[in-house]
């Protein structure tokens, strides 16, 4: 569609769930400061990993149990010598720095956005 419009069904099709940080570590090989994170979206998807270039607003200690929003099914994507499973979500601030999507109150891990 024109102007970047999709139609509601196109949305439908991405599908944006919680999971919960259980792993965070740095990932010196990125070409921009990132982490490596592995978020736990419950029985049916299971653990995942991500690169998440967040290291501006957030320290490795931060990040552990920390519930955040993330499309579960894009296509992995090879970055340096990891394959990131799922894009982690985010915004950026006044400083071009990503700030987390996250729920403003805990829900199951796996839960979709509706």
């Amino acid at each position: 569609m024109a102007d970047g419009i999709i139609s509601f069904e196109d949305f439908l099709k991405i599908d944006i769930r919680t999971g919960t940080i259980v792993d965070a570590k740095p990932f010196p090989q990125a070409r921009k400061p990132a982490y490596i994170l592995m978020i736990d979206f419950g029985g049916e998807i299971g653990i995942k990993k991500s690169s998440a270039q967040i290291t501006d607003h957030y320290s490795l200690e931060q990040l552990m149990g920390k519930q955040v929003m993330a499309v579960v099914n894009f296509e992995s994507r090879q970055i340096g010598p990891i394959k990131s499973e799922v894009l982690t979500l985010g915004f950026m601030d006044e400083n071009e720095h990503v700030v987390l999507a996250v729920p403003n109150q805990g829900v199951p891990n796996g839960k979709r956005l509706v």
